[in-house]
């Protein structure tokens, strides 16, 4: 490093933990940066000032600040871990579609640089099979039964669900998975140690005991207003695809289906009633955007599953009593009343046909068991 100032014990760990400290998550240029030159590098450079000016720019004070050593003594302490791309459990494969999308020009969604985690769950058997779950925290009672329902299937199929563990649509997904027995995954929007919302303590205290809570930003870090859309390219980064259940015009939960978006993931919209404000949101992403309208599991798993395996059936209204009649015998059946028999001529004037035409048809009708005849007059078969 030829004079620049070490991070840490110099280590790529260290250089990662200074770094998600240092610098908000979500800058393209210091994401390419580091996959040019490495953390260590780059961490050294920021700590001389002698990084490109816009990168030291942003970094600004912070650059006089060491505290890696002592977040990574934190997160441990906290229960969790500090993953980097150089670890085994590191969710590469995963991750691709936002590295590709980047590479592209699509800066909203930049992969991490890292991750802390609370939990002691491999990240990367936790992410091979995921969909989001989203949707507003002033959420209806219809839009918590119906994410519960969607993430309860999920949980089921071995589908992590994953959201971001805040209140309403988002704690119920993360309820349903953890009441299935499944897994599911809180991304959040300050450090792994600092629970957000505080009402929401005990189920984020469960979550990471079963399964994992992650962030991008160090331990203590607070949960500020921006740092949510900076959130939620990641819960849409580690999905497959996103499932919206309530939203507003403006929300969090559109800018999480619109990161997905701009990934090539699938984006679903569950329909709302036309009068619910929760469901204002995604009436107009299913007027204007390129989303699949879903209400259940097996949608889901019909849009983002795997091929030949997760296919929903056909949905089709109940069979009725003579759906497969050919249309004169289905003229003749709908002529035939339920419960006084009457003669065939009566039959016949009703639908319109000969009299001899209409009792051959009441004989085929009765031979088929759709009818009975009670001397000379006829009538349907009661049905349970």
């Amino acid at each position: 490093m030829n004079g620049l100032r070490q991070v840490g014990d110099g280590s790529p760990r260290a250089a990662y933990a200074w770094l998600s400290r240092a610098c908000e998550p979500g800058s393209r240029e210091l994401w390419a940066y580091v996959c040019s030159l490495g953390a260590v590098e780059v961490a050294a450079q920021l700590r001389a000032g002698d990084a490109p000016s816009r990168l030291q720019h942003a970094v600004g004070a912070r650059a006089g600040e060491d505290r890696s050593l002592h977040d990574l003594d934190l997160v441990h302490r906290a229960g969790g871990r500090f993953v980097i791309p150089e670890d085994d459990d590191w969710p590469g494969e995963v991750l691709e579609p936002m590295a590709a999308a980047s590479a592209g020009g699509e800066v909203r969604v930049v992969p991490p640089l890292a991750l802390w985690v609370r939990g002691s769950a491999p990240l990367t058997p936790m992410l091979e099979r995921a969909v989001a779950v989203v949707g507003a925290r002033a959420s209806s009672s219809y839009g918590e039964l119906v994410a519960g329902e969607i993430s309860y299937g999920l949980a089921e199929r071995g589908v992590a669900v994953i959201s971001g563990g805040a209140f309403g649509i988002d704690a119920a997904a993360h309820r349903a998975a953890l009441a299935a027995n499944g897994v599911t995954v809180a991304v959040l929007a300050g450090g792994v140690d600092r629970v957000y919302p505080k009402g929401n303590a005990h189920l984020l205290d469960e979550i990471a005991r079963r399964h994992a809570l992650i962030s991008e930003f160090p331990p203590g870090a607070a949960p500020m207003k921006q740092r949510f859309l900076i959130r939620n390219r990641l819960i849409a980064g580690l999905s497959t695809g996103t499932v919206v259940v309530e939203a507003a015009l403006r929300s969090g939960a559109r800018s999480t289906a619109a990161r997905a978006r701009e990934m090539g993931k699938a984006v679903m919209v569950v329909p709302g009633p036309v009068t619910s404000a929760a469901s204002a949101g995604c009436l107009q992403m299913l007027r204007e955007e390129s989303v699949i309208a879903v209400g259940s599991t097996a949608h889901v798993l019909d849009a983002v599953g795997a091929a030949g395996v997760d296919l929903a059936p056909l949905e089709r209204a109940p069979d009725r009593v003579g759906d497969d009649l050919d249309p004169g015998l289905k003229r003749l059946l709908d002529a035939v009343p339920a419960r006084r028999a009457v003669p065939a001529d009566s039959i016949a004037g009703v639908a319109a046909t000969s009299a001899s035409e209409a009792l051959r048809g009441l004989i085929v009708l009765e031979m088929m068991g759709l009818i009975e005849q009670h001397d000379g007059r006829w009538r349907l078969i009661p049905r349970s």
